[in-house]
C-alpha cells in the first residue's frame, strides 16, 4: 500500500474548499421562480401534505436517500478516544464512500456525548431528518447499548458498521473458505483474538451461522474468556463457556479457524503450523496483520487468508457491504436492518464471489485469470456488480421478515434503477490505477525541472504506478527536490546535454538520422537534437530504454506533438494521430475527440479518428457509442461540417457495420436519449447512452472541452494520444498534479497494452 505522508494528508483535506463534502442543489434554482418554489411561498404546499402524513417526507423531501454518519470519536480509526471534532474527517470520509459506492447523501454528525443515555437522546432527536443512521467508531460496550437502544426506540435502518461491517464481510470469506477446505461450520475450531465490537459481533454472527460456543476460544488482552475468569462484560459472558485457562499457543494448535482483530504481530510461524489441515487464518488488524502474509503463507502451502489489506489476496473490506446494505434497506423503507437482512448480505457477497469475474476487474488486478478459489473468496472491491447483488438480497429480506413499509414489486426495473445510479467514469479512474500497479512501467518525466512534475513523480512512485525517470538539469532538479522536501530515492536523473550522455545522444541520433535521413535531416542534425528533451525522450521510448513519456506541462503542445510525430510515428495502417479527452461525469466516462491535434480534417480523416478513438474506448472496457457533433441534425442545415460529418457517418457505416455510430447530430439531442427519441427514432442512437463524441474541427472540440473542464468539477483525463505506435503522451499546459497524475497512469496502462 502507498506510503501517505503526513503533509501530503493535510494538504489534501485543505486545499481548495476545506473538508471532502458540500450539499449541491438538485433542483433548479436560478430564476425568482425557482427560488419562490424552494422556499418561501411554495414550499409551504409539501409541508402541509407532510403535516397530513408523515410518510409524505419521503416522497417531498431528501430523506429516502439521506444517511447519518454519527459518532462521538470515542474509538476512532485505532486511534483511539480523539473527540468528536478530531473524528470528522474519518465521517466525512465514510460519507464519501456511501456516496462513490451506493449514490447514497451523507451527512456527518460528531456528538459531544460520552455517556450513552445523552447520546441516545441526541440522535433520536435528530433522527426525523434521515433515512439511516449509520454509527461509527464509538467505543465498546457502550456502542452495544447504543445500537440496542435506538434500533428499540427508532423506526429507521440503524448499523453500527464497525461491529457488523466487518461481521457480513468476514461471513462470507469464512462460508466461502470451509466450502474451500471441506468442512462443516459447526465441527471447526475457532481462536479469536481480540474482544472489541467488530471481533464480538464477528464470533456471534459466526455462531449464528452454525459454530458451536464450545468450539470458539476467544481472547482479549488478558487472555483467554472462560468460566473462571472475573470481571468480564455481558458481551464476553457469552463466550466464557470453557472450564479451564489456555494460552493462544495452546488454543491453536488442531486449530481449524483463526480470526485477528487485535494488534500486529501476535501470532508465530510455529502457531500457523500447529493448527489443522487446510487452515483458514483471517488476520485483520490493520495496518500490521496478526501475522504477516508473507509468513503465514511460507508456513502452510494448504492455507486460505485473507487480510484487512489491499495488496494481498482477500481483503476483507467493509466498503464490500454496508453501502450496498443501506441502499437495499432505504430503497424498501426497511424499518431497521435485521439478522435477516445481514445474512441475506452475508450470502449474496459469498455467492457474487463464485461467479465469472468481468473483464474489467480481472485487467484492473492484474489481467490473471481470477477465479473461485483460495485468492478469491470474496469479491474484489472494484466489482461493479456488489450494488446490484448486495443490495437486492437486503431488500427482498426486508420484505420477507417484514420491516420493509415500500415492498418493490418490479425486481429487473430496480437492478437498472441499480446499474443506472453510478456513473462509472471514478470507477474507471480507479480501475485504470489498480491496473497499473499491476505491472508498472519505466515513465519519461521530460520536465524533470518542475514542481509539479516532480510531485506528480513522487505520487506515482509511492503508489507503485510507474518508475519515473526525470530530464532535466540535474542541479535544478535536486535543488527542487531538496527545497519542497520530494522523496523520489534512487530515482534516475538524466541531463541529455551533459557531455557524460554524449555517447547515448550520438546512438539515438544515429537511429533517428535513418527515420528521417529523407526527411530533411542530416547526421549532424540528428545526434544534434537530441540534446533537446523531447526528440531525447522520445527516443529513449523507441529504442526501449523506457516504456513511456509524459511531456506537454510548459510548453505548447504542437512543439512537443512535433518531435513524437518524427521519432515514434504511428501504429500501422494509421495515418491520422488524434487527441482523445476523458471527462469522468455522473453518467459515466464521457471521450471526446479531436480535442488537440487536427485543425480541420477530412471526412476521411473523421471517420479513421472515429474508428480509431473506438478501439481506444474499447481498452478502458467501455463500449463506445458514438456521436457525431455538428450545428445541424440529420441534414437539417446545409453546411461544409454538417456535410463533412454526414460523409464520415456513410464511410463508418460502410466499412464498419458494427460500430454503434450515427451523425451529423446537434450536442444536445446525442446526450439525450428522450430527445432522440421524439424527433429522430430511426438513429442508431436513440436506445443507446451516447458516450463518444467527435467533433468537426479542432476549434468546436477544443473549445467544448475547456468549457466543459473549467465550468464543471468533474475528473478528467487526457489529452490522450490516439494512433501512435509508443505510449507517449502530451498533457495540457499547466495541468494540475492531479491530472498529470492520472496521465501517467493512463501511459502505463498504454504501454502495458502496446
Amino acid at each position: 500500500m502507498a506510503k501517505i505522508k503526513q503533509q501530503d494528508a493535510l494538504e489534501y483535506h485543505a486545499s481548495g474548499r476545506p473538508g471532502k463534502i458540500e450539499v449541491i442543489p438538485t433542483k433548479p434554482y436560478s430564476s425568482p421562480k425557482d427560488l419562490s418554489l424552494a422556499y418561501s411561498p411554495g414550499v409551504a404546499e409539501p409541508c402541509l401534505r407532510i403535516a397530513e402524513n408523515k410518510d409524505d417526507v419521503y416522497k417531498y423531501t431528501a430523506k429516502s436517500n439521506l444517511v447519518a454518519v454519527i459518532t462521538n470519536g470515542t474509538a476512532v480509526l485505532g486511534l483511539g478516544n480523539i473527540g468528536p471534532e478530531a473524528s470528522k474527517p474519518v465521517m466525512e470520509g465514510k460519507g464519501v464512500l456511501f456516496k462513490i459506492f451506493a449514490d447514497i447523501d451523507v451527512f456527518d454528525i460528531e456528538i459531544n456525548a460520552e455517556d450513552p443515555t445523552k447520546f441516545i437522546e441526541t440522535v433520536k432527536a435528530i433522527s426525523p431528518t434521515f433515512g439511516g443512521i449509520n454509527l461509527e467508531d464509538i467505543k465498546a460496550p457502550e456502542a452495544f447499548e447504543i445500537e440496542r437502544r435506538l434500533k428499540e426506540e427508532l423506526d429507521i435502518p440503524i448499523m453500527h458498521d464497525d461491529q457488523h461491517g466487518t461481521a457480513i464481510i468476514s461471513s462470507a470469506a469464512l462460508l466461502n473458505a470451509l466450502e474451500l477446505s471441506r468442512k462443516k461450520i459447526d465441527k471447526v475450531k475457532i481462536v479469536v483474538s481480540g474482544a472489541g465490537a467488530s471481533a464480538l459481533s464477528c464470533t456471534k454472527m459466526y455462531y449464528t451461522l452454525g459454530a458451536k460456543l464450545e468450539n470458539i476460544f476467544m481472547f482479549d488482552s488478558k487472555g483467554l474468556i472462560y468460566q473462571g475468569r472475573t470481571g468480564l462484560d455481558k458481551s464476553k459472558q457469552f463466550f466464557a463457556v470453557h472450564k479451564t485457562n489456555l494460552s493462544l499457543v495452546e488454543a491453536f494448535r488442531k486449530a481449524d479457524v483463526f480470526l485477528g482483530l487485535s494488534k500486529g504481530n501476535v501470532v508465530s510461524k510455529e502457531m500457523i503450523a500447529s493448527m489443522a489441515k487446510n487452515p483458514i487464518v483471517f488476520a485483520l488488524a490493520n495496518p500490521e496483520p496478526e501475522i504477516s502474509y508473507e509468513d503465514a503463507m511460507s508456513v502452510r502451502k494448504d492455507i486460505i487468508m485473507a487480510t484487512g489489506r489491499s495488496d494481498h489476496p482477500n481483503q476483507v473490506n467493509n466498503v464490500l457491504g454496508f453501502p450496498f446494505i443501506f441502499r437495499g434497506a432505504l430503497d424498501v423503507r426497511a424499518t431497521t436492518i435485521n439478522e435477516e437482512m445481514k445474512l441475506a448480505a452475508v450470502h449474496a457477497i459469498a455467492s457474487l464471489a463464485k461467479e465469472s469475474i468481468p473483464e474489467e476487474v480481472i485487467e484492473a488486478y492484474g489481467g490473471k485469470n481470477i477465479t473461485f478459489g483460495k485468492e478469491q473468496i470474496i469479491p474484489k472491491p472494484l466489482d461493479n456488480r456488489l450494488i446490484y447483488y448486495v443490495a437486492p438480497a437486503v431488500a427482498k429480506a426486508a420484505m420477507e421478515s417484514g420491516v420493509a413499509k415500500k415492498p418493490i414489486l418490479d425486481w429487473k426495473a430496480y437492478e437498472n434503477e441499480l446499474k443506472n445510479r453510478l456513473g462509472l467514469g471514478n470507477k474507471l479512474l480507479r480501475i485504470i490505477s489498480e491496473k497499473a500497479k499491476t505491472y508498472p512501467k519505466r515513465v519519461i518525466f521530460a520536465e524533470g525541472d518542475n514542481y509539479k512534475i516532480l510531485k506528480a513523480a513522487q505520487f506515482a512512485l509511492e503508489e507503485g504506478v510507474a518508475i519515473p525517470i526525470l530530464l532535466g538539469k540535474k542541479k535544478k532538479i535536486n535543488d527542487l527536490i531538496k527545497e519542497h522536501n520530494v522523496e523520489l530515492g534512487n530515482i534516475e536523473i538524466i541531463d541529455p546535454k551533459e557531455e557524460e550522455e554524449f555517447n547515448r545522444r550520438v546512438r539515438y541520433g544515429k537511429a533517428f538520422f535513418e527515420k528521417r535521413k529523407r526527411k530533411g535531416f542530416t547526421e549532424f542534425e540528428s545526434i544534434q537534437i537530441m540534446r533537446e528533451r523531447n526528440h531525447f525522450g522520445a527516443m529513449m521510448v523507441e529504442l526501449g530504454d523506457a516504456d513511456a513519456m509524459i511531456s506537454g506541462l510548459t510548453r505548447n503542445y504542437s512543439a512537443v506533438l512535433k518531435p513524437v510525430l518524427q521519432t515514434i510515428g504511428t501504429e500501422a495502417e494509421v495515418s491520422t494521430v488524434a487527441g482523445l479527452y476523458i471527462l469522468l461525469t455522473k453518467r459515466g466516462p464521457v471521450f471526446m475527440a479531436d480535442t488537440t491535434v487536427n485543425i480541420n480534417p477530412t471526412a476521411e480523416q473523421i471517420a479513421e479518428i472515429t474508428f480509431n478513438v473506438a478501439k481506444t474506448v474499447r481498452k478502458f472496457n467501455v463500449q463506445p457509442k458514438i456521436a457525431l457533433l455538428s450545428y445541424s441534425n440529420f441534414g437539417s442545415s446545409i453546411g461544409e461540417d454538417a456535410t463533412k460529418m454526414s460523409k464520415a457517418v456513410s464511410i463508418l457505416h460502410e466499412k464498419h457495420p458494427s460500430l454503434i455510430v450515427d451523425g451529423e447530430v446537434q450536442a444536445n439531442f446525442a446526450l439525450s436519449n428522450d430527445l432522440m427519441n421524439e424527433k429522430f427514432s430511426f438513429s442508431t442512437l436513440a436506445d443507446h447512452e451516447v458516450n463518444t463524441l467527435i467533433f468537426p474541427n479542432l476549434s468546436s472540440g477544443n473549445i467544448a472541452y475547456k468549457l466543459l473542464q473549467s465550468m464543471t468539477e468533474v475528473d478528467s483525463v487526457g489529452p490522450i494520444l490516439v494512433g501512435l505506435k509508443k505510449s507517449i503522451h502530451i498533457i495540457q499546459l499547466g495541468a494540475s498534479v492531479r491530472e498529470i497524475l492520472n496521465m501517467v497512469k493512463v501511459a502505463v496502462v498504454d504501454a502495458q497494452k502496446k
